[in-house]
């Protein structure tokens, strides 16, 4: 553990004193992305449905899940309020993801301070007493300058927030559009065949990460998942915490992964900036592992 320590140090100029999370099995938090509304949707599913879908396998599994919250629908499509009365009711904690889900290197950091703020009235309405000091950048654009970055992340230290990192993802966004299209053709064969390819690509995103975690650290962290709310998503979550169960992974909060010293300059946004997540840390040491690229196979499904 002390080793751990002094290698953390010499990496990334931090300090430890433990080590948390030392244990056989590897461990990671679920987090979702883009709530209430992240389309297209086939015929007949919404984003309440896929919402409940959702929940449903959260709690099937007992895991705790923050929603990263999109304000801007409430606005646009108010029926959308629903889905996020749901997740509150569900006892699923929210968090911020910017009003509008605008790229930071789109806006000045005056903007992006009104995407932060004005995105707050709901959470308040919402979080139920829990802490939704948590930001996800959209994107995971966190600027296209380290001026940028220094000024988004000085905004965030001011307004007492941390930043959820991400530390294992494999695009589950891309699925959603395919399934509206497969869908609503009909097509239970290519159904089966992004219920398939998804499953792989996740597999692939676990062997992909924690490699990255050992290059990086020389140690297994617990990882930050990224997945979006969809009715691609509520389909097939289900398998998907089934998968890292078979794995060997144990479910735990964003708090408790973050609580690890590998997150040290997203819980504490005053600090200097890292490389950003664990491809950028991980490249540094060597070159990454190749990963199989599935957006030419999914945007070529169901098309007419």
């Amino acid at each position: 553990m002390r080793l751990q320590c002094a290698l953390l140090a010499a990496l990334f100029t931090t300090s430890c004193t433990t080590v948390p999370h030392e244990a056989s099995e590897p461990s990671i938090a679920i987090t979702i992305d883009d709530l209430p509304v992240h389309g297209p949707y086939p015929r007949g599913e919404s984003e309440l449905s896929a919402t409940k879908q959702i929940l449903a396998a959260l709690e099937a599994e007992r895991v705790e899940a923050y929603g990263f919250l999109n304000a801007q629908w409430t606005e646009r499509q108010p029926a959308s309020m629903e889905a996020l009365k749901a997740w509150a009711a569900a006892g699923q904690p929210l968090a911020n993801h910017g009003f509008a889900h605008r790229h930071l290197s789109e806006m000045s950091a005056e903007e992006f301070e009104q995407e932060l703020v004005k995105n707050e009235p709901v959470l308040e309405l919402l979080s139920g007493g829990k802490d939704w000091k948590w930001f996800r950048y959209p994107f995971i654009d966190e600027g296209e300058n380290a001026e940028k970055r220094a000024a988004s992340r000085a905004i965030l230290a001011r307004h007492g927030y941390k930043i959820a990192a991400v530390t294992m993802d494999f695009s589950d966004w891309a699925w959603s559009a395919p399934y509206a299209r497969c869908k609503d053709a009909g097509d239970d064969a290519a159904v089966a065949k992004l219920e398939a390819l998804y499953l792989q690509a996740a597999q692939e995103g676990i062997v992909h990460f924690r490699a990255l975690s050992q290059q990086t650290y020389r140690r297994e962290i617990p990882y930050v998942l990224l997945l979006h709310v969809s009715a691609f998503e509520g389909r097939v979550l289900p398998q998907l915490l089934k998968l890292y169960r078979d794995e060997g992974f144990r479910f735990v909060t964003l708090a408790q992964a973050q609580s690890d010293p590998a997150y040290l300059d997203q819980n504490k946004p005053q600090r200097p900036a890292e490389p950003q997540g664990l491809e950028g840390k991980a490249v540094k040491r060597g070159p990454l592992p190749t990963r199989t690229n599935y957006q030419p196979i999914l945007e070529g499904m169901c098309k007419a």
